[in-house]
């Protein structure tokens, strides 16, 4: 079983481009305040009228209503954040710490809505190929365990370091690889011609930084990823379509039935182990930390 055709050697050192690229823009937008505010306030503005509005139409690949409300919605994500960051005080907030859990389950869920959706779908759908069936179904109920299974932000605090990283202790190792193959499983049941940048490169581009550079901005690192990957293949959607670098899936069943029983057993899992804790731990969701004895919630911790 393979996931996507063969790939060409142009597109495997491509690939490596994309997840580069997108690492660096995350280190420079994360480390330069005024950097974030050229690439998430300035060319939001001017990219619309300028580019999207000429490439990301009606019939393009990236003209429905899920790409406009994901590209928004990440921006939005990287704005709140921002203000989380930079304004005084606005941390202490315990109402506005709800923005972060708030958009993030807001993106999963236009992602579940697009899977239930794809699930009656046959054939091209705006230039995509999307083959619906059962695993739309299965995806779908992952990205619903993985909205619940949000936990701990009450903790999200600002890193004392010069680059006032977001950090979110709660948000653990276990929980970002189920967002991880639900999310990939949703690119590629949905959008399966671009899920070798938009569902592998994309993810990964997040992921390491969480792991290895700034460990606890996971939510950071990824809506700053996303929104770049966005404006992006909205402005340049050929790229994933049709150029020399574009590699399409395997339109395998049995590589959907796989990918998508994959992120539901991460999900069902994460979901069963966060119950447990909670039971055991008498903790809250609604209020408390859940992992606060787990010495990965320790290490983000201590930049309090």
């Amino acid at each position: 079983m393979f996931l996507f055709e063969p790939i060409p050697w142009h597109s495997a050192l491509m690939w490596f481009a994309v997840l580069g690229g997108l690492i660096f823009l995350n280190e420079l937008s994360r480390r330069s305040k005024w950097s974030a505010v050229f690439f998430f306030v300035v060319l939001p503005v001017v990219l619309p009228f300028a580019v999207w509005q000429y490439t990301a139409g009606e019939g393009s690949s990236v003209g429905t209503w899920f790409h406009w409300a994901k590209v928004y919605s990440s921006l939005a994500g990287c704005l709140g954040f921002m203000a989380l960051r930079y304004i005084k005080g606005a941390a202490e907030n315990k109402y506005f710490l709800m923005f972060p859990p708030l958009i993030l389950a807001i993106n999963i869920m236009e992602a579940v809505i697009r899977d239930f959706q794809c699930y009656s779908f046959n054939g091209l759908v705006d230039g995509v190929m999307i083959i619906g069936g059962p695993w739309n179904i299965m995806n779908g109920i992952a990205g619903i365990l993985n909205i619940v299974t949000i936990c701990g932000w009450m903790g999200i605090f600002i890193g004392r370091d010069k680059h006032k990283d977001m950090l979110w202790p709660d948000m653990l190792w276990f929980w970002i690889i189920a967002y991880d193959l639900w999310n990939f499983a949703y690119v590629y049941n949905c959008v399966s011609d671009h899920a070798f940048y938009a569902g592998a490169a994309l993810l990964i581009s997040c992921t390491i930084p969480a792991f290895f550079i700034r460990k606890g901005a996971w939510l950071q690192h990824r809506a700053h990823t996303l929104a770049f990957w966005m404006m992006f293949v909205m402005c340049f959607p050929a790229f994933v379509d049709t150029s020399m670098f574009a590699v399409k899936s395997s339109h395998s069943t049995a590589a959907l039935w796989t990918v998508s029983s994959l992120a539901l057993a991460a999900n069902v899992g994460v979901f069963i182990y966060q119950l447990y804790t909670i039971i055991k731990k008498r903790r809250n969701p609604l209020k408390d930390e859940i992992y606060t004895d787990l010495l990965a919630y320790k290490a983000v911790a201590s930049a309090k």
